[in-house]
């Protein structure tokens, strides 16, 4: 048997492997490629981060759920955002009580996520949004009217799942300080992180929101381009672009803004806001006020008629013999 060859030899040659290879590749972190210097000190680990690295990696994730006895229209549209956000995690139903906050915050954490959206429905009726950045805030609630999904309008507009949507504002969300913070909380919501892994590198449709009577409405179109060799498009050529109109739609009226995830300070208050249940109890009252119309109108004609009795007419039995 050959002998044995010393510890000192074999790590004079570990040491020469080392210094031949290639240096060590950076660590992948959440804002690009860096390099960490680390300085273990006590077993005390110091991580030195380069702040101004030009790098940015969206990471965004939203949770979608919705409350217990929820309407199955209300239902539908959930699955129809959720269809349109690839970046998007379904949950169970929730209890809608008053630990809903709690519960949520805790789910969104548990689902690695950033935001979410939860369908709140109350009375089988009325439909309430909210959105939140979660765990520090902000969060919006909104009630959500003038519902249509996709099985009820059966446009012709189409678009591939998971495509990168081009997310359209109009002029007014500039004009207020609350409208802006809706603005970015709406386009860090539905805006599709570019590499997500299961979203299209393209755009084929457009997100339009658009502020009408202090009501945001919600639109998806379809960006429809002539496929032929003869009518191919030149690069800018957006004169014989269309548009398409895919569903679902949508209008939001916000109704208060929370400094924190579901509750916390409120930040902005709309004063134009009335319940659906104070409506439904004003035409209630309006309803029943006609009733009462109709009871006064029949006592008035019974005391005419009784203080105005018709004389008996000679001939009225004179046909009978």
């Amino acid at each position: 048997m050959g002998k044995k060859r010393k510890h000192t030899e074999s790590e004079a040659v570990a040491v020469l492997k080392k210094e031949n290879d290639a240096p060590e590749r950076p660590k992948r972190t959440l804002l690009g490629w860096k390099d960490k210097n680390e300085v273990k000190d006590n077993e005390v680990v110091v991580v030195v981060k380069d702040v101004d690295s030009p790098f940015f990696r969206n990471k965004e994730k939203v949770l979608v759920t919705c409350s217990r006895r929820i309407n199955y229209r209300y239902r539908h549209l959930m699955l129809n955002v959720v269809s349109l956000l690839p970046h998007c995690k379904k949950d169970n139903k929730v209890e809608s009580k008053e630990t809903k906050g709690a519960t949520l915050n805790e789910l969104v954490e548990l689902k690695n996520c950033s935001s979410c959206l939860f369908f709140e429905c109350r009375k089988a009726k009325d439909l309430y949004l909210w959105m939140a950045k979660c765990p520090n805030g902000p969060s919006v609630k909104f009630l959500v009217s003038a519902v249509h999904t996709m099985d009820e309008l059966k446009l012709t507009g189409n678009h591939l799942k998971g495509s990168r949507p081009i997310v359209t504002f109009s002029t007014n969300f500039e004009k207020d300080a609350h409208w802006k913070l809706l603005k970015e909380m709406l386009l860090q919501i539905f805006e599709t992180p570019k590499d997500h892994r299961k979203a299209k590198p393209f755009h084929d449709h457009v997100f339009v929101f658009s502020i009408v009577d202090d009501h945001i409405w919600f639109r998806n179109y379809q960006i429809s381009v002539p496929h032929n060799d003869a009518d191919k498009l030149p690069r800018g050529g957006l004169d014989k672009m269309t548009l398409v109109e895919v569903g679902p739609r949508f209008c939001l009226n916000p109704i208060k803004i929370f400094g924190g995830s579901f509750g916390g300070p409120t930040l902005y208050e709309n004063p134009f806001y009335v319940s659906p249940n104070q409506i439904r109890a004003l035409q209630k009252k309006k309803n029943a006020g006609k009733y009462a119309k109709k009871v006064k109108a029949k006592t008035r004609r019974k005391m005419h008629e009784m203080s105005n009795t018709l004389e008996p007419d000679e001939f009225a039995d004179m046909w009978k013999e």
